[in-house]
């Protein structure tokens, strides 16, 4: 297949290029900096049509990450760059899609789980799943992540592109063994003793295995599924299940929690937001689970048990023994 990915040179896109490329697709990246990988790499801007736009015609799927990290403080400006960065993005992919032929056959536009609400009730599926924004046990900072989830998808929804399917990725955080992921960093508090629940611990953590993620979009490449689609592990769990089965798993009996007030001065200190660990995202996949997708990770355990190995291997540390099971 040909597979171009508009804002691949991040964590999830380096993933995904990497195991197209190695299955032997033909890859190219849409990037503003070019650095040294196997697969091709085409410059652009984000936001205005270019000679990039030829790269599209004829291509399998168009799989769109654009757009600035969050892991930042919702400052003023900051908050401009991250809506900007995805609004103008998606707008321009939409424009290049309706001027080339032939069309791309499907374009998988990222989206977030964080669009839906902060709740412990309930699971959100697409069908039921309840879009956040106004619940009122949450800060009206968070608001804002939901506001960016909502435009970035609206903005797929308006482009006229009557030959290729759209779907919109909801997805929860994929977890890899590699550098810099959500995955390292989690393991690196546990590793240093700070690996205990974040505020009451009772919030949602949902995530995704990238194997599971690689999977599921190559099932979204090949299946004609339209709109919204949770990429999601089928069982989310809470905070403090969550980090007590990583520290099992690395062979750490206990973890310092992290009081809400600790968490802020934490987030202010290393520039980013508290949303990112105490918002409750329960979020499971129910379309893939309705037509037949199988995931191979599906419990937490199994998938730390997996990523600490590998996580061991890509850096050759002894690994201490498993202090128990958690499936």
């Amino acid at each position: 297949m040909k597979i171009v990915i508009p804002g691949g040179s991040g964590h999830v896109g380096t993933i995904l290029a990497r195991a197209f490329f190695n299955d032997g697709h033909e890859v190219i990246v849409l990037s503003r900096n070019h650095k040294a990988v196997p697969w091709k790499t085409v410059h652009w801007d984000g936001q205005s049509l270019g000679p990039w736009v030829e790269e599209l015609r004829g291509a399998d799927a168009v799989i769109n990450l654009a757009g600035r990290s969050v892991n930042c403080r919702y400052n003023r400006r900051n908050r401009s760059e991250i809506m900007e960065s995805r609004v103008k993005s998606t707008k321009v992919i939409g424009e290049a899609i309706r001027r080339i032929e032939p069309s791309p056959r499907v374009w998988l536009q990222m989206s977030t789980a964080t669009i839906y609400a902060h709740r412990y009730d309930a699971p959100n599926d697409e069908q039921s799943g309840i879009i956040g924004g106004h619940e009122p046990n949450a800060p009206d900072s968070w608001r804002f992540s939901t506001d960016v989830a909502m435009a970035w998808e609206r903005t797929a929804d308006d482009a006229h592109t009557p030959d290729t399917r759209k779907v919109k990725l909801r997805s929860a955080m994929v977890m890899s063994p590699e550098p810099g992921g959500v995955f390292d960093t989690l393991l690196m508090l546990v590793r240093h003793g700070l690996g205990g629940q974040a505020g009451n611990g009772r919030q949602f953590v949902s995530w995704i295995h990238e194997q599971d993620f690689m999977q599921a979009i190559y099932w979204l490449i090949g299946n004609d599924v339209h709109g919204a689609v949770n990429i999601a592990s089928p069982n989310p769990l809470p905070n403090r299940d969550f980090m007590r089965a990583l520290r099992s798993v690395w062979g750490v009996p206990l973890g310092l929690p992290a009081s809400r007030s600790m968490l802020e001065l934490a987030a202010a200190f290393m520039r980013t937001e508290t949303e990112l660990v105490l918002k409750s995202r329960r979020v499971v996949p129910g379309v893939l689970l309705k037509r037949g997708f199988d995931f191979r990770f599906r419990f937490w355990g199994e998938c730390a048990i997996d990523l600490c190995r590998r996580w061991h291997e890509m850096r050759s540390i002894e690994l201490p023994s498993p202090a128990g099971s958690y499936m």
